[in-house]
C-alpha cells in the first residue's frame, strides 16, 4: 500500500466518525494504554488506582453536567462530559479509594470543569476549556494540582503522538498546530542556551503533544478562521515555553491554555443561538432544507460558505452523537437560517430526531466557523465544483449574490448521479437569469439522449470536461465542495492543469448519515 492509498484509507475511516467521537476514542485509548503499562509497573501508579480514579471522574462529570444542563435549560451534549472527564483523568494523578484528599481533588476538578461551561459563558457559549479550568481551580482553591502524568512517560508517547495526529487530521487544524509548535520552538530558541536539548526534552518528557492534540484543539474555544487560529496557537505556544515568564510568573499548561482562551475570545467572541423550526421542505430526492427563525437574527452574522455546529438533544443518540457541522444554505440577507441536508437509507439518530422535530421546535446553533468564503474582490473570476450535498455553500454564496445585488463572474459544475438529486436548481437558474451565472449539471448515473438539456452533461467531471466548460480556468479561483474523495480528485486534476494551490479552496462533507 502506497502512502497515498494509506491516507485515503485513513480519511475514509475518519469520515465515518464524528469529530467528538474521534477525540473520545483517542482519550479512551490512552487510558487503556496507561492501564496496560501500569499493570507491568511502567507507570508510577497501580492499574486499580487508574481504574478507580477514571470511574470516579466519569461519574462526577456526567452527574454534574446533567445537573447544570437541567438548571440552565441548555442542551446536554452526549460526548462532552466524557471527553472532559477522560482528559482530567489523564492529567491529574490517580488516587486510591482510601485517599480522601485525592478523591476530593478529582471530584472538585470534575464538577468545576462542567460548571465552567454554563457559568463562565458568553450568550450560552463557554469561554474556557473545561478540563483546564477545573484543574486550575482545583490547584488554586484546594491545592490539588494537575501533574500531567500523561506527558512524563516515553512509553505512552507513541499512543499520544499517533492518536493525536489522527485527531488533528480529522478536525483539519494543522494551522493551529503550525502556530503552536512554531511559536513554542521559536520561544525556546530565543530563551534557552541549548535550544536543541530543551526542544527534544519538551517533546519527549512533557505533555506538549497531548496538550496540543487533545486540549488546545478543542473546537469550541478556538477561533473560527485559519489566521486567527495560527495567532491563537502561537500565543499559547510562547506562554508554554519553559523559560518564558510574565513578571516572574511561569505558566503551567492549564494556565497557558486559559490565557489563550481569553485571547481567542477577545479575537472572536462566539455565542450560542436557539433557533426555531419554521419550515421543512424537500428539495430533491433525499435532500431536504430546514428553515429556522431566530428572535436575534441580526446577531447571527455570517459570511456565505461558513458552517455552524448544530446540537439537538434526543433520546438514545447513536455512536455519532447529538452534534453535527452543517454549512448554512441561506444568504446573510435572508431573515431565516436555512440548513440543507442529505438523508441516506440508514439515517443517524440525529437526522431521525431533526425530522421528528415539530414546527416550533428548537435546535441549538453555535461555533460559526470556516474560511471557505468568496474573496473580497468581487471582480475576481470564480469556478464552483460541487458534488452532491456539497452544493450547500454555493447555494449560500449564490443567494448572497442575488440578495445583495453584487453579482460575480461564476461558472459552476454540479455533479450528481441522477437528475432528481439536483438541489437548489431554482437558485442557480435565477442567478443565470439575473447576471448570467453558468451552471452545468453533471450526471454520472443517467443515459444521454436527444432530449438531454444543453445545461446537462452525462458523465463525470475530468480534465477534458473542465477545459471544455471552463476555457479560462487559468484565470479563475476554484472552490471545491463535496465528498472527500471527490474534492481530493478534483484538487489533483486542477493542479495537473497548472492551477496554483493558492487558487484552489477546498471544503468537504464527510457524509455522516
Amino acid at each position: 500500500m502506497t502512502m497515498l492509498q494509506l491516507f485515503k484509507t485513513i480519511d475514509s475511516e475518519l469520515d465515518r466518525i464524528t469529530m467528538y467521537r474521534v477525540v473520545l476514542y483517542y482519550a479512551a485509548l490512552l487510558i487503556v494504554a496507561a492501564f496496560a503499562l501500569s499493570f507491568f509497573g511502567l507507570l508510577a501508579f497501580s492499574p486499580l488506582q487508574l481504574l478507580f480514579s477514571t470511574a470516579l471522574i466519569l461519574a462526577a462529570s456526567a452527574l454534574a453536567n446533567w445537573i447544570f444542563a437541567w438548571g440552565f435549560d441548555a442542551p446536554a451534549n452526549v460526548e462532552s462530559p466524557y471527553i472532559t472527564a477522560l482528559v482530567i483523568a489523564l492529567i491529574m494523578n490517580p488516587v486510591s479509594w482510601t485517599d480522601a484528599a485525592g478523591i476530593g481533588g478529582l471530584v472538585f476538578a470534575s464538577v468545576w470543569a462542567m460548571a465552567s461551561k454554563f457559568i463562565f459563558a458568553y450568550r450560552r457559549k463557554h469561554i474556557f476549556n473545561p478540563a483546564a479550568f477545573g484543574v486550575a481551580l482545583s490547584s488554586f482553591m484546594i491545592g490539588q494540582s494537575a501533574t500531567w502524568w500523561i506527558g512524563g512517560s516515553i512509553w505512552l508517547l507513541p499512543f499520544v503522538a499517533i492518536g493525536g495526529l489522527l485527531v488533528i487530521r480529522k478536525i483539519r487544524r494543522f494551522d493551529l498546530m503550525f502556530g503552536f509548535f512554531g511559536a513554542l520552538f521559536a520561544a525556546i530558541a530565543l530563551t534557552s542556551s541549548d535550544a536543541v536539548t530543551t526542544s527534544v526534552q519538551a517533546l519527549l518528557y512533557t505533555p506538549v503533544f497531548f496538550f496540543a492534540f487533545a486540549m488546545l484543539s478543542e473546537p469550541l474555544t478556538t477561533p473560527p478562521t485559519s489566521l486567527r487560529r495560527v495567532l491563537y496557537g502561537g500565543f499559547v505556544g510562547v506562554l508554554l515555553a519553559p523559560a518564558v515568564n510574565v513578571f516572574g510568573f511561569f505558566f503551567t499548561p492549564e494556565l497557558a491554555l486559559l490565557a489563550g482562551n481569553i485571547f481567542s475570545f477577545l479575537m472572536s467572541p462566539k455565542e450560542r443561538f436557539m433557533l426555531t423550526l419554521a419550515e421543512r421542505n424537500k428539495l430533491a430526492n433525499g435532500v431536504y432544507e430546514f428553515v429556522f427563525s431566530s428572535d436575534r437574527r441580526e446577531a447571527f452574522a455570517f459570511t456565505p460558505g461558513q458552517y455552524v455546529e448544530w446540537t439537538l438533544g434526543h433520546s438514545r443518540p447513536d455512536s455519532r452523537g447529538n452534534r453535527r457541522y452543517f454549512t448554512i444554505a441561506s444568504s446573510p440577507e435572508d431573515e431565516y437560517i436555512r440548513l440543507g441536508m442529505k438523508v441516506y437509507d440508514a439515517p443517524s439518530s440525529f437526522k431521525k430526531a431533526i425530522f421528528r422535530l415539530p414546527i416550533g421546535g428548537v435546535i441549538s446553533a453555535s461555533h460559526l466557523s470556516g474560511d471557505f468564503v468568496m474573496p473580497r474582490d468581487t471582480k475576481r473570476k470564480l469556478a464552483f465544483i460541487a458534488g452532491g450535498i456539497g452544493v450547500t455553500p454555493f447555494a449560500s454564496m449564490t443567494r448572497h449574490m442575488i440578495d445583495s445585488g453584487e453579482p460575480r463572474d461564476v461558472v459552476m459544475l454540479y455533479s450528481n448521479k441522477k437528475v432528481d438529486e439536483i438541489a437548489y436548481r431554482d437558485v442557480f437558474d435565477r442567478a443565470a437569469a439575473l447576471f448570467g451565472m453558468k451552471t452545468t449539471y453533471v450526471l454520472s448515473g443517467e443515459t444521454a439522449s436527444l432530449s438531454t438539456p444543453s445545461d446537462t452533461y452525462i458523465g463525470t467531471i475530468d480534465r477534458n470536461f473542465i477545459e471544455k466548460r471552463i476555457p479560462d480556468h487559468a484565470q479563475r479561483t476554484f472552490y471545491l465542495s463535496g465528498p472527500h474523495g471527490m474534492v481530493s480528485a478534483m484538487d489533483a486534476t486542477l493542479r495537473s492543469m497548472g492551477v496554483p494551490r493558492h487558487r484552489i479552496k477546498k471544503d468537504f462533507f464527510p457524509g455522516l448519515a
